[in-house]
């Protein structure tokens, strides 16, 4: 993998390329073999594994490189043969070579840290905090020794290039032949990455074993450009599809197959229906606090980390406790989108994040029709991730960092107030509306559970900033003494408090969309409205906005792909999960997996092993996911559609 920097030989300044094409792919060489020890998968170092990791490896750092050399080739040509020409080309030459082993070195240490947050190369996460820059570069400045990693690079980037300066200066200085023999020199360097663009793209990544090793051969360079390229992947013209009809016939059975006592109307939605309640109506108000990164892992009651969250063991002991609730995504956004619109999540942006984001039927918006005020609190600003646009778009007063002044602030990181703080920031909230007889619906955002992990000393025992364990626990002593401060106040009694995460502290695992990396805790705690019950059955992140609203017997006409829990999902229990580009549907210990180039994977929950394609059974919920997603697919589609004609009138 490592390259001889001392053998290249080259005619004349284009030997100048052969340098920076060599220690572009030595270091991005070294950058595989550091993630290859960090991911510590034993399998990985299998030599027929390990050779096709570093094999494709080099074959996409080589991609890559290839739209590193354009301005060498361009310089080497636009500058003239003669002395001043050559001199000229040298010395910018060797500016260019500096910066470029600069840039590699940083976007190398980028990769290392996005490898330690994310466990994957770049992909549309980067793209997305390309564009949040004060949220990530304050992420890195307060979770990372910034400036010893910036002054590493600098050192390296002059024990490279100093060595080598004599050399690179005579080739860069050599002859440089006539304008048509610079020409098609400069031409044929030119026609690489064209070239390269049509005729490799993630076959031989995609060809091998494991997730692990298909990250692993990839380049993160490569990887940032397709995550631009393929941002908003249009499901229809990459996926696997069936007619319509059929898709939509598929999901009414799946209701049907729920015993759900809907009446489904069709008048403007296919899944379109009116939910009748099971009883008279319970005006509560509702707090819905979704968890940042808590994976059930770290939960004691769900088999986790023992003594993290004794206050979410509590509640689980008192209210309902769902067991088996799988979260839709890997980004706050995607637990946003599931919470608030109870809809699969379908590939690319999640709809936060996308152009026509507002006029939908939200969980805020069903609360609103019935009197409600719904209100969005997060500690941090709300424009991050769009919040801000998408909550306000679609009925919610939005609360954020701005309304909470620095005598209410005890700590705070890039990420927004700590969660105290945010939880104080609530009740005075929630105080000034019930006060004057309103009823309220708050969803809030917590940010403590995120690096640098720091918050307020002596709030428990474990150090600030000593890592996730410590910002679990103390996230759930700041929900604790929010119930406990909650409880003194005369709408405690008359409120159903929600506890769910928005996704997990893990990204990628032994297979595409295991379903333990989806894992998070769903807690209703309403101390004297309902009895502690623990619900065991698989359920999915969408299906929250429904329970919560049946758990108040309200009638209300529902758009929503989800389900009550309580009724129609004991039976039939099925989860939505999706990464970047692949989305998922878990039934009967089966994950169907639907991938870009209408690839269609099923595999054993427990195991990942995979199942044949031709299995009966499995090809059942095939069908069914493929109905989920392409009528997902096609209702954002319309609002899409009316969105635009609404904005032309």
């Amino acid at each position: 993998m490592m390259v001889n920097l001392r053998r290249i030989r080259a005619p004349g300044r284009y030997a100048t390329l052969l340098w920076v094409l060599a220690a572009f792919l030595a270091i991005n060489g070294a950058v595989r073999l550091s993630l290859l020890g960090v991911e510590a998968d034993t399998g990985n170092f299998a030599p027929l594994r390990l050779a096709a990791i570093l094999g494709a490896g080099l074959l996409y750092d080589a991609v890559a490189a290839s739209y590193l050399l354009i301005p060498f080739a361009l310089l080497a040509l636009a500058a003239p043969a003669s002395r001043r020409g050559r001199l000229t080309h040298a010395l910018l030459a060797a500016a260019l070579a500096c910066a470029a082993v600069v840039g590699m070195l940083f976007t190398a240490m980028a990769e290392l840290v996005f490898w330690n947050e994310f466990s994957s190369r770049f992909n549309f996460i980067a793209v997305d905090y390309l564009v949040y820059t004060r949220e990530v570069v304050g992420n890195v400045q307060q979770s990372y020794p910034l400036g010893a990693m910036l002054g590493g690079i600098a050192v390296a980037s002059l024990a490279i290039c100093w060595p080598l300066r004599k050399r690179f200066w005579r080739a860069a200085a050599a002859e440089a032949g006539s304008f048509s023999q610079r020409l098609a020199a400069s031409g044929a360097v030119l026609a690489l990455p064209p070239l390269a663009f049509f005729a490799i793209d993630q076959g031989p990544r995609d060809a091998l074993a494991t997730p692990s090793a298909r990250e692993l051969a990839g380049n993160g360079y490569y990887e940032v450009v397709r995550a631009f390229r393929d941002n908003d992947l249009d499901y229809r013209a990459f996926y696997k599809m069936v007619p319509l009809p059929q898709a939509e016939a598929e999901v009414l059975a799946e209701f049907a197959e729920a015993q759900s006592r809907a009446r489904f109307t069709h008048a403007h939605h296919p899944l379109e229906r009116e939910i009748v309640a099971a009883g008279p109506p319970r005006p509560l108000n509702v707090v819905l606090v979704s968890i940042e990164s808590l994976g059930a892992d770290y939960v004691e009651s769900l088999g986790g980390r023992k003594g993290l969250t004794p206050n979410l063991d509590r509640f689980a002991a008192q209210g309902l406790a769902f067991t088996r609730i799988y979260a839709t995504g890997l980004r706050t956004v995607r637990g946003l989108e599931a919470l608030s619109l109870s809809i699969p999540p379908t590939p690319g942006h999640a709809v936060p994040m996308r152009p026509h984001n507002k006029g939908f039927q939200t969980l805020g918006e069903v609360f609103r029709e019935h009197g409600y005020e719904p209100l969005y609190l997060y500690g941090g600003y709300s424009y991050f991730d769009n919040m801000q646009d998408f909550f306000e778009g679609n009925g919610y007063t939005v609360i954020d960092r701005r309304a909470i002044g620095a005598q209410d602030i005890s700590h705070e990181t890039i990420w927004g107030v700590a969660d105290e703080d945010l939880f104080r920031q609530a009740i005075r909230e929630i105080d000034a509306r019930t006060g004057v007889g309103q009823r309220v619906f708050a969803h809030i955002m917590t940010t403590s559970n995120h690096r640098p992990f720091t918050y307020p000393e002596g709030r428990i025992d474990i150090p600030s900033g000593s890592g996730r364990d410590g910002a679990v626990k103390y996230t759930d002593w700041a929900i604790g003494r929010f119930v406990e401060e909650a409880s003194r106040r005369p709408w405690f009694e008359r409120t159903l408090f929600v506890f769910v995460a928005d996704h997990t502290s893990h990204g990628r695992g032994r297979t595409d969309l295991p379903p333990e990396n989806y894992h998070i805790p769903l807690i209703v705690y309403a101390p004297g409205i309902f009895a502690h019950r623990q619900v065991d059955w698989v359920a999915s992140q969408i299906d929250v906005a429904p329970t919560v609203l049946a758990l108040l017997n309200m009638n209300y006409t529902s758009r929503f792909f989800g389900q009550d829990i309580l009724t129609e999902g004991r039976k039939h229990q099925r989860a939505f999960m999706a990464n970047y580009l692949t989305v998922g549907y878990m039934e009967d210990g089966l994950v169907v997996e639907l991938s870009p180039m209408r690839r269609v994977r099923i595999v054993e929950a427990d195991s990942g092993k995979p199942v044949p394609p031709d299995d009966a059974h499995a090809q059942h919920f095939v069908d069914e996911a493929i109905g989920y997603y392409e009528v997902a697919t096609e209702v954002l589609a319309a609002h899409g559609v009316e969105s635009r004609r609404a904005m032309q009138r």
